[in-house]
């Protein structure tokens, strides 16, 4: 959250916000913190219009990958997807690149502004009747299928790069988000039962692999989720990768999983997806599969950002998500007490 982030921190991303934005001309208003998360998002004025400036985490995706990721945003708008629309730079830039003290280096862009209230927030009931709900994730299962249908019919740019959330940028030895399984913050019971449940994982995907894999959003959590009437947006392309297209559908569900009419989210988000794209019913039944990988993912990614705020409660809460969905998908009954963390 905005108000969490450490007044140096504040003042050096204000200054840094004050220098990038001198890239794209002196026609801009003064910034203002929107989102502070991986990267931080201010709300910015550019030539009377609403922009949204970030500034990546230093270390997190090189220029290349950035660049790409733009791209790919790009040509989304432009074939008619709700999603933020890179501004270039009056010389033609997508991405700037800002140096630093000590030699790293912190990667700026700029995006057009997107309306809508998020769907809702992480941890939180969603405050919709059934009525809604139903309408809202038809509607998001129609935006998914688009964005798929339209990725498959890009021309990828020369030299394009994101990750690969295939089975090693997931279940290998060195996944994309880091080794769930093998984090110090976890207990020895803990350890290993996540090295089990990634064992009997990688054997159900070389088992029957889902044969839709492309780009993907990759992080459709609900903060990502605009609504704006019975339009919906979808914002932060940050994490996007190649990956079954699966894994973008277990992500919304995993992120409601536990609202009272999951049931009728499920059906309808699936019912939205398969208006325009098809599923086949082998794959739907890999989507606990795909939600317990969900979990995981998170695991290791709050392990390695203890400064968040919430941290231990949150990595508490992954756990006993991941333990929840293996079991209820019959990967054993075993659920390893929490442990007492202290962050480094």
């Amino acid at each position: 959250m905005v108000s969490d982030i450490p007044p140096d921190v504040h003042a050096t991303l204000s200054r840094r916000a004050a220098e990038a934005l001198t890239h794209w001309g002196t026609d801009t208003g003064p910034a203002t913190f929107h989102t502070y998360r991986e990267n931080a998002v201010l709300r910015v004025m550019v030539e009377g219009q609403q922009a949204a400036l970030r500034l990546h985490r230093p270390g997190y995706h090189d220029a290349e990958a950035l660049v790409s990721e733009l791209s790919w945003m790009g040509y989304l708008r432009a074939n008619g997807l709700l999603v933020p629309d890179p501004v270039r730079t009056p010389d033609g830039r997508l991405l700037v690149t800002l140096a630093g003290d000590g030699g790293f280096v912190q990667h700026a862009d700029l995006l057009t502004w997107v309306e809508g209230e998020p769907l809702g927030r992480s941890g939180q009931p969603l405050e919709r009747p059934a009525q809604g709900l139903e309408d809202v994730f038809r509607g998001i299962g129609v935006t998914l299928a688009r964005l798929h249908a339209l990725s498959d019919r890009w021309t990828l740019p020369l030299g394009f790069q994101r990750p690969d959330l295939g089975p090693e940028g997931i279940l290998g030895e060195r996944p994309v988000w880091g080794r769930f399984w093998d984090s110090p913050l976890l207990s020895d019971d803990q350890r290993r039962r996540l090295s089990e449940i990634r064992t009997e994982l990688r054997q159900i995907i070389a088992n029957v692999m889902p044969s839709d894999f492309g780009l993907i959003h990759a992080d459709l959590v609900r903060e990502n989720i605009l609504l704006a009437g019975s339009d919906v947006a979808f914002i932060d392309f940050d994490d996007c990768a190649f990956g079954w297209r699966l894994y973008d559908l277990a992500i919304v569900l995993a992120n409601n999983r536990d609202e009272p009419h999951y049931g009728l989210i499920q059906i309808a988000l699936l019912e939205g997806y398969r208006s325009l794209r098809p599923l086949s019913a082998q794959d739907e039944a890999l989507l606990p599969v795909f939600i317990l990988m969900r979990y995981l993912s998170y695991v290791s990614w709050i392990s390695d950002r203890p400064e968040i705020p919430g941290a231990v409660a949150r990595l508490q809460r992954y756990l006993a998500s991941s333990f929840r969905q293996a079991r209820d998908f019959g990967m054993g009954p075993a659920v390893p007490e929490a442990r007492n963390v202290d962050w480094p």
